[in-house]
Parts: structure tokens; C-alpha cells; sequence
């Protein structure tokens, strides 16, 4: 954890350096709150007063007040068992989620679809909001729901979930396309086109490395972290983190614990083989929820740290460089945080440990936003 005085110091950087987080998925986690009850997420939102603090949740505007949180990609994440129109209908709905919640909280929230508009926001004191579509399967591979996404103000999509796309390897299942098929390299050119950020997050590396040969402009990993740090298929290996000093992006590292602890993702890949061996697949994260409740009776998950992501970040920060890498805490799309990160009020304690390791201001600045803040100039 970081002392005192570094946490002091963190506090009043991010009073005027945006933090801006490449993946949140309270829209999703809220749908769930009206699970089996037959109405719809926008009823359901409505009556989650997101002003007020919420236990069961990781972020709500008290806890983004007090993290200093200054402008969020919100993941308008949908299941990989939707597919075909049923997807693209539930990713439109995710994105007239966030819509709808900038209006309710409208003194604390304000869209924002370009870096200029994000730092207006920014600077008027409330948290900007971006969308990013998570998962390839909501375009239904359809160039024409591509650029429908981008015009409503999606600015970034990430290739594949934990399943490929028709046109796309992810890195949580069996690879069939040896990375991106010729469409897939023409939705990246399409992406590269319209402005909208090529997220590598969830790909295979053969994915990764697709994109990057194919790509004319920076990309991003919205929540992942180093596989050298971490041996979990989720994570970036070094030859490709090195390629994006090249290439411009930026490495968002994120806080998920089976990605960040060793032993956590030591622990998931036990998990993956239990359940492969009883014909269950991991990558379907309401499988493994069920599966895992279970499991977790005889086998104790270990317990991630706040030291856990400082490795990460900075083991990051040596392979490509302080302009490469960022944040994405994947706050509300994972069951529990690292200890020292449990919910979105504490990135003071992330910053406030670099400042105390010696990361300049400006470096953390750059960490925090403006690297990303950057590639999205950079597309806009």
C-alpha cells in the first residue's frame, strides 16, 4: 500500500490529471441486479440510486469521487452465447444504458465521444464517459453495425471475449483462423477508418500480432496485464508489448486477480482443467460461476495484492516504456479485486505506491491518462 503522503500526493494529481479507465462494467452488473425478475435493465437501473454507496457493487459516484476517477470507458459488454441479431440488439441496448445513466446523473457524469470532449468534461468536474464494445460477436459480422457503433459514440472494440468471432481468435479458446481471417483484417482497417480503437484485450497472441501487422494506428489492451508476470492466456506476452512502442498503443494494465497473481493464475488454470475434464467449458463465465462455487470448497483461491499490479505495471514500463501503458481496472466484471484495489475509490492507492517507488508526477500522469488520452486523439 502506499504510505500516507504518496496517497496525499495522488489525491491532489488526479484532482487535475484525468484517470481514465479503459474498462468498467457496471452497465452489465446492473442488468444483473434485475436477473429472473422479467423487466428490463433500464427499470432495473432506475431504481439503483448510484449516488448513494453500494456494497455489492464496485462502483457507484461516491466511490468514483473519492478514486478521483476522471473519465471511464464503459463496457458495453454482452454474453458470447448471444450471437447473431440478438447480439447486436443487446449491445445497442447496453449502449442506450449508458446513455440514459449520463442523464439521470447528469451532475456527475457527461458522455463524451472524442479526447477533446472527455477533457471539457473532465475540466467541468464531472467523469467523462467513452463506450467501448467488448467482443467482436456484437457486430455479427457486419462492417455496417461497425460503423453504426462508432456513429453512436463507441470508440473502441475489442476483437473477440473468451470466444473466437468468425473472423477472429480469442486467447480462452480452441484457435481456428491463425489470428484474424481476411475480414478480420478488414474490420481492422474499417476500425482504423472510422476512428475506433483496435482493442487487443481477450485475443490470441496470433491475434495480436494480425492486428499489429494489419493496424495504421495505435491500438490498445483496454484490461490486461503481463504475461511474463503472469502465465494466464489473457495476459500480453513480452514480444508483443515490445511491438507497441512501434505501433504507438497502449497496454491498459488491469487488476483481475487470476491475471495479475502468479499463484491466482496457477489456481484458474487448475479450475480450467477440473472443468474441461467434466466436459464444462471455462471460457463461459456463467458455467464457471456455477462450477467454480463448488470447486472452491477444496480449493482455496489464493489472494491477490495491490504489489501483485505494481509488478505488472512495472514490469510494463521496462519492456516498452512510460508512453505505453495504462489502466483498466475491469472494476464489476470480476467477483473480487486485489486487495489494496477492492472497488473504484482506491486508485490513490496505486498511484500514491508509484510515487512512493519514485515514479515521477509527470510519469504517473502519463499512466493514469494521457497516454491514452493520446491514442484517442490520435483516432479522433
Amino acid at each position: 500500500m502506499s504510505s500516507s503522503s504518496g496517497h496525499e500526493r495522488a489525491r491532489a494529481l488526479l484532482q487535475h490529471v484525468p484517470l481514465v479507465d479503459g474498462h468498467n462494467d457496471l452497465p452489465w452488473a446492473l442488468r444483473e441486479f434485475g436477473e429472473g425478475t422479467g423487466e428490463d435493465v433500464y427499470t432495473t437501473a432506475a431504481k439503483i440510486d448510484l449516488t448513494e454507496r453500494h456494497p455489492s457493487l464496485h462502483t457507484d459516484i461516491v466511490k468514483m469521487r473519492e478514486g478521483g476517477l476522471g473519465m471511464q470507458f464503459w463496457s458495453v459488454w454482452i454474453p458470447g452465447r448471444l450471437a447473431g441479431d440478438g447480439a447486436v440488439t443487446a449491445v445497442l441496448e447496453q449502449v442506450e444504458l449508458v446513455y440514459e445513466l449520463a442523464e439521470r446523473y447528469s451532475e456527475h457524469l457527461g458522455i463524451a465521444t472524442t479526447a477533446a470532449e472527455a477533457e471539457k468534461v473532465f475540466a467541468s468536474g464531472r467523469v467523462a464517459s467513452l463506450l467501448g464494445a467488448e467482443g467482436g460477436h456484437s457486430i455479427n459480422s457486419s462492417l455496417g453495425v461497425l460503423r453504426a457503433l462508432r456513429r453512436l459514440g463507441v470508440r473502441y472494440m475489442t476483437l473477440t471475449h473468451n470466444d473466437n468471432t468468425p473472423w477472429a481468435d480469442s486467447a480462452t479458446d480452441q484457435p481456428e483462423h491463425g489470428g484474424l481471417t481476411e475480414f478480420g483484417r478488414d474490420v481492422v482497417r474499417e476500425m482504423n477508418r472510422i476512428g475506433m480503437l483496435v482493442d487487443l484485450s481477450h485475443v490470441a497472441p496470433s491475434t495480436m500480432h494480425a492486428a499489429l501487422d494489419t493496424s495504421v494506428k495505435p491500438v490498445i489492451f483496454s484490461h490486461s496485464s503481463c504475461r511474463h508476470v503472469a502465465d494466464h492466456p489473457r495476459n500480453i506476452p513480452d514480444d508483443v508489448l515490445v511491438k507497441l512502442r512501434t505501433n504507438g498503443g497502449v497496454a491498459m494494465i488491469t487488476f483481475v486477480p487470476s491475471f495479475v497473481s502468479p499463484r491466482f493464475a496457477e489456481w484458474d488454470a487448475a479450475l480450467r482443467d477440473a472443468m474441461t475434464a467434466a466436459g464444462e467449458k471455462h471460457s463461459d463465465l456463467e458455467a464457471r460461476k456455477v462450477f467454480a462455487e463448488k470447486w472452491i470448497v477444496d480449493h482455496p483461491a489464493p489472494v491477490a495484492t495491490l504489489d501483485d499490479v505494481v509488478q505488472h505495471v512495472e514490469h510494463a514500463r521496462e519492456v516498452v516504456g512510460i508512453d505505453h501503458i495504462g489502466l483498466g481496472g475491469d472494476y464489476d466484471g470480476v467477483k473480487e479485486l486485489p486487495q489494496g484495489l477492492e472497488d473504484v475509490s482506491t486508485y490513490p492507492n496505486l498511484i500514491g505506491a508509484l510515487l512512493d517507488r519514485g515514479w515521477s508526477e509527470d510519469d504517473c500522469a502519463k499512466l493514469a491518462g494521457a497516454n491514452v488520452l493520446r491514442v484517442l486523439k490520435d483516432a479522433d
